[in-house]
């Protein structure tokens, strides 16, 4: 079976998918164009379309020449091709009688045009023209993959009927029905996706659709855990006024809010408590940057800052990707201790509980002031060690004393305050056997006197 290649850009009103034969074919055969998942796509038969054969999602967007059969013209015109559309298609040719006459295959690829923008910037345009003559009820609607962005309708903007998620965030052209201009500017992008623009009749046929591909590159900071701070940065040439509230918040949590000069420490979460801290004169110098002390694993997120305006607008948005890597301490078996670190803010509350886990066992907990012996697994009792103040120090490190190799293993450090998490810390540990290590001399001192 012969397969033919064919690729066009979304946004072209249609792309033909051809089928052509030298044979001359009965005129009672039944022409079937079907896709990869052998979806009807488009039915011929009895000198006449079958409408009613085809998928919905093909309804109104196919057409096939007239008198097909003469010439040997099988080809299928499909109108507003998306990506949705990448797909293989078959044509295929039955007798009366069911037998296959002819079978082609079409392979079409419609790409995306991609628009790329670093996540900061006030605003991206989706370009979206045509040279159509389209009717002045025509609708304009852009989407991304489940929301609707932007509706345009009856001469003007319908941000009723728009997501919530957009409110305020997009523009379209005046007169656009008459430049065949339907481009879409959004403000503050902040997320991957891909937009469709859809032009309807008054009927609700389609008349032209475009989709693109928007890459909001969000930059990564990547950093060990133990590094005493880390910078999310976000730098804006935007004159900021001087009411604004600036927001950096985690997947769910606020992590630091800025309004009225003073940081607002009693918005923030308890998990970035004497953790955060922005510059002097953000609003002068347009550095919104966050500096994020004592990192861990913990921290490893997605972190967005928002500015807004007094009465509440968003005048800028960016994303930060922050990874902390996981801390990792080696020891050789028999060594006297190993000490798995964790250093935070300083002055924690009182009433703490400090709690240090294997997989599934207590190591050591410091609750009301002191040691909890009572509470920890009997392989660890009298082995581990935690330092005096640590709540005042911010010094939260475990002294493990006689470390062997059945103590390789995740180990996390949980700080509770009132059945809240404040603090946590993952440590990998790795105790190195004797025998591996007496070995590794043993070789080394073959090869040094080779």
């Amino acid at each position: 079976m012969s397969v033919y290649q064919v690729e066009v850009i979304s946004g072209v009103e249609f792309v033909q998918l051809p089928c052509k034969t030298t044979i001359r074919l009965p005129e009672d055969s039944k022409v079937e164009w079907t896709d990869n998942d052998a979806v009807k796509v488009h039915v011929y038969e009895n000198g006449s379309d079958q409408p009613e054969e085809q998928d919905d999602k093909y309804k109104n967007r196919t057409k096939m020449k007239r008198n097909l059969l003469e010439p040997g013209d099988l080809s299928l015109t499909l109108k507003y091709p998306t990506d949705r559309d990448t797909d293989s298609y078959t044509c295929t040719v039955y007798s009366r009688e069911e037998e296959i006459l002819l079978e082609k295959q079409v392979v079409l690829t419609v790409r995306v045009p991609p628009e790329v923008v670093d996540s900061g910037v006030e605003s991206v345009q989706l370009p979206c023209k045509t040279t159509l003559n389209l009717p002045k009820r025509a609708k304009v609607e852009w989407r991304d993959a489940y929301r609707k962005v932007h509706v345009y309708q009856d001469g003007s903007n319908k941000p009723d009927k728009q997501d919530p998620f957009y409110r305020g965030r997009t523009e379209m052209n005046e007169d656009l029905l008459k430049t065949g201009d339907f481009s879409l500017t959004l403000k503050y992008p902040t997320v991957t996706n891909t937009y469709t623009c859809t032009v309807y009749s008054r009927e609700e046929n389609i008349l032209m659709k475009k989709q693109v591909l928007l890459t909001v590159r969000v930059p990564q900071v990547e950093v060990d855990s133990g590094v005493e701070s880390v910078q999310l940065p976000f730098n804006t040439t935007l004159h900021l006024p001087e009411d604004v509230k600036v927001e950096w918040m985690d997947n769910y949590r606020k992590v630091h809010v800025y309004e009225n000069d003073p940081d607002q420490h009693e918005e923030q979460h308890q998990v970035y408590r004497d953790r955060t801290k922005m510059n002097e004169d953000l609003l002068k110098t347009g550095d919104l940057s966050l500096t994020l002390n004592y990192p861990t694993d913990y921290n490893t997120d997605t972190y967005t800052c928002t500015v807004y305006s007094r009465e509440g607008n968003i005048l800028l948005k960016r994303k930060v990707e922050l990874k902390v890597r996981v801390c990792q301490v080696e020891v050789e078996d028999g060594a006297e201790s190993i000490q798995l670190p964790f250093s935070t803010s300083k002055n924690l509350p009182e009433d703490s509980k400090v709690e240090w886990l294997d997989n599934y066992r207590k190591v050591h907990v410091y609750m009301n002031g002191s040691d909890q012996p009572e509470e920890q697994h009997q392989v660890y009792k009298d082995r581990t060690k935690v330092n005096e103040d640590l709540l005042r120090t911010g010094d939260l490190s475990l002294t493990l004393k006689q470390p062997r190799e059945a103590d390789s293993g995740g180990y996390r450090c949980l700080v509770w305050r009132k059945e809240t998490l404040i603090r946590k810390k993952i440590v990998v540990l790795k105790v190195k056997g004797l025998f591996v290590h007496s070995l590794f001399v043993c070789v080394c001192f073959c090869l040094c006197a080779c």
